[in-house]
Formats: structure tokens, sequence, C-alpha cells
């Protein structure tokens, strides 16, 4: 498949680099030299220096052959029009755009985005993926990651272990026999800063940061049993009254259970307007650092803090003034990626990165079809893909042992018409299944090869 990628930035370089990843021709496009050579220099791309939404740049990169062009610039304007050209120009068949602006978002339903009109086939708002990130984070505030599979049946859950944690040095295989009934399996752990794929005879330690996979009605015991208590959020205060907060604290209104919202954004006319916008939740203007302020928003008596202003810093050390008061779980926004190793000195329990959540989102559009879900771990790492067994896929048919499934990746939960299951090595997978597959980054391409998938449009 032909792929041009308007936008090097870390969002269109993920983009690149999965999908050059699959033996497809890509082409990038910025105007930033500096960013187009970092892509065409550590990555099997190629790259064209210039304005995307001008016509020569897209003829110059392939436009008229393109079967997809993803507008990720940093500009809404530059992302709409490259994607106007990209249709009347050079027909191209299909085309992703990154909005920002909320009230570009709020013509989503006029219609305004049919072919006939401003032809985009898929709208990413980044915003409103971090805000539904965050909102996972909230439901089950003691992981530092979590994602919803198959249907909203299994869950996956990220998990630091602590020295207290009861099933410290057991081998996974022996876990399995002790909680039968239990259906959830590990099926990554970053030990030390490495992520990897684990075996059966592999043990838990301290420190530890555990992904696995469970059935959405098993999630409190399997916190439980890894040393962790699904306690019930009452009480939220959130840092940040931009999109991203305000899209929050309305889906907290709108949940049945009663939660307590407190909001604090620095910018008055933020502030204002966020006030306006809610209908039961508390808005103080002023700064989330501010140890006062805090106090008047009762952080003592918060379950959680969710911090998501446009600052990392700001978010960062807000959550720790929180914790320091008696806070009991922070929830970040994190940006900048080389920050990510400072949240375990922090004490910051969970955060949510824009980038991966926006790079997953794009790549479940990309992928739609015999891939119903992709998920980016970490900065990259890892993907958990979520596809259905074609009949033609190699692992159809087989038992779960007999299946030569690379060294870093390993088979999830799976779904059979309603039945939710965790295979073992004697389980057969057969055709119609739909699987959850956690594989590191260099192996997907061989994942992808037994489950004879390509990028396929809808």
């Amino acid at each position: 498949m032909n792929f041009i990628i308007c936008g090097a930035g870390q969002v269109g370089w993920q983009i690149a680099r999965h999908l050059s990843g699959e033996r497809n021709d890509v082409t990038v496009v910025d105007n930033n030299p500096a960013l187009v050579r970092r892509a065409t220099d550590t990555l099997d791309v190629r790259g064209i220096a210039g304005f995307a939404s001008y016509p020569d740049v897209l003829e110059r990169a392939g436009a008229e052959d393109a079967d997809m062009i993803i507008a990720a610039t940093h500009s809404d304007e530059v992302n709409m029009v490259t994607c106007q050209v990209a249709h009347s120009v050079f027909s191209v068949p299909r085309k992703i755009a990154r909005l920002r602006a909320q009230s570009y978002l709020d013509a989503i339903d006029s219609n305004l985005y049919r072919r006939d009109h401003l032809p985009i086939d898929v709208v990413i708002s980044p915003e409103k993926e971090v805000a539904q990130a965050a909102l996972k984070r909230l439901q089950i505030p003691v992981a530092f990651d979590t994602e919803a599979f198959l249907k909203d049946m299994a869950v996956m859950i990220g998990v630091a272990l602590d020295d207290d944690c009861p099933i410290l040095d057991t081998p996974l295989r022996q876990l399995r026999d002790l909680f039968s009934t239990l259906r959830v399996m590990v099926v990554g752990i970053r030990r030390e800063g490495t992520l990897f794929s684990p075996d059966s005879g592999d043990q838990l330690f301290p420190g530890d940061e555990v992904y696995l996979f469970t059935h959405r009605d098993d999630v409190s015991r399997t916190l439980e049993i890894y040393g962790k208590s699904a306690r019930r959020q009452e009480r939220v205060v959130i840092v940040g009254g931009g999109n991203v907060g305000l899209a929050v604290a309305r889906a907290l209104e709108a949940q049945a259970s009663r939660i307590r919202v407190k909001m604090i954004e620095r910018n008055r006319h933020c502030a204002e307007l966020a006030a306006d916008a809610l209908e039961r939740t508390i808005v103080l203007n002023g700064d989330g650092l501010n140890s006062e302020l805090l106090a008047e928003a009762n952080i003592d008596r918060a379950d959680a803090i969710l911090t998501v202003t446009d600052d990392d810093k700001t978010n960062l050390l807000a959550a720790v003034r929180a914790k320091s008061v008696g806070c009991p779980m922070s929830i970040c926004l994190v940006n900048d990626p080389s920050l990510l190793p400072l949240l375990g000195p922090l004490e910051i329990d969970a955060y949510i990165n824009p980038r991966s959540t926006t790079v997953s989102s794009i790549l479940r559009h990309i992928r739609h079809g015999r891939v119903r879900g992709v998920y980016s771990i970490g900065d990259a790492e890892a993907e958990v893909i979520e596809a259905q067994v074609l009949g033609t896929s190699e692992i159809s048919g087989k038992l779960v042992r007999d299946i030569d499934f690379p060294e870093g990746a390993l088979l999830g939960a799976v779904m059979r018409g309603d039945e939710i299951f965790m295979p073992k090595g004697s389980s057969r997978i057969e055709e119609g299944d739909v699987i959850t597959v956690f594989s590191l980054s260099s192996d997907i391409p061989e994942v992808e090869r037994l489950l004879q998938v390509s990028v396929d449009f809808f």
C-alpha cells in the first residue's frame, strides 16, 4: 500500500515507523527539513520537505498513486486543506485528518466532512482520545495503563508490583493452577526498564510492571490478587480546564454514580467557560500548584487527582504536591516521553501519553476490517492487536502450543461467540475467533504474517 504521512512530528514519525515496518511504501512530508531528515535516516521511508497542503508538494510525494493520506501536522487548517487537495486534485481514496480545535470537532455531525463538502473520511481528535484514556484510568486508578478489548468484555491492565504483593516469586504456570477459576493471564512484564513477553516459568518480582488480560467481571478479584485494591472514586480533583479536563468533567457528571468533581484552571476565561458548561462541577480559578488552592479544593479528601494542563512539569508537580498532602492517587498527562522515568521516583501512579493514544486511534482506522483494534504500549515498545482469525490464517485450527508465535508475542484473551476465555496450550484457535495478541514492536510483522492481515480500507 502507498501512504503519505503529512507531519513528521512525534505522531507522524510513529505512524511512519509502524507502516514502513509492515513493508508499505511510505512518504513523509513536513516543512521542517530536519524532521524529514530524521524520518529518512531512521526509517525506510521517502521524505519530502515542503508544505503538505501545496499541490506541487503532494505531487512530488506521489499523491497520484497514494492509497491513503494521513494529515497529522500541527495545524488543523493545513490538515483540512491537505485532505481537500488530495481529494480534488489527486483522487486519493482515503483521508485521515488530526483536528484539535473544538469548533471543527463540533461540526462533525453537520455533514461538513462529507465527500462533496470537505472530504475527510476520519477525523482524529487528540483531546478526545486523551479524555477517554483519562476516564479509563479513573475507572481503574490503581492501574498505570488500561484498555478494553473484545467488545469491552476483556480488559488489559498494567499494574506495578509492590513488596507486599502476595504472588511474588511464583511461576506463572502455578498461578494459573492456584486461581483456576480466575480469567486472567500475564502477557507482558517490564523489568528494570526492559519490556518482554514472559513464558510459563517466569516469576514476578517487586518493582515489575505487569501487563495482564482479565475478564471485565474479574477485574476486582484480579487486582486484589496482585496486591491492589479497587477503591471506588467518589471525589476527583481535575487540574486543567481545557478541552481534555472539560471532556472528563462532563463524562463524570454524566455517570450514574455521583462523583464529586472540582476543577482548577489558571486561565480566568477558560475557567469561566468551564463553569458555564458544567452543572455540578465546582470550578476554581487559580494555579494548580498553589497549596492554598489545593486545600480549598479539599485535595486531602480527594480519591484522585487528574492533572491535564498543557504543561508537563505543572502536571507532575501538581500531582506530587497533591500526594504530599494525602491524595492517594495521581494521574498525569505527560507529552514528553523523556519524563516518563521520573514517574516512579515521583510516585506518580498513572500517566496518559497523548502521542500513544493518538497513534493507537489512527492505527485502528488504518487497520480496520481484519484487524479490529490496535493499542500502543509505552513509548511504542509494543502493541496489543485485536484481530479476527481468518480461515486462511496459519493459526486457524491449531492448538495454541503448536502456534509458532515469535518470542516477543503472546496470545491474550480470546472471544468465541459471546464467550471470553484465556487460552491454554491445549486450546484450539478456530476460524472466526477474535483474538488479542501482545507483541513487542520488532515482532509485529511476524504476528501479522501469522494472522495474514493487511491494511484494509472500510
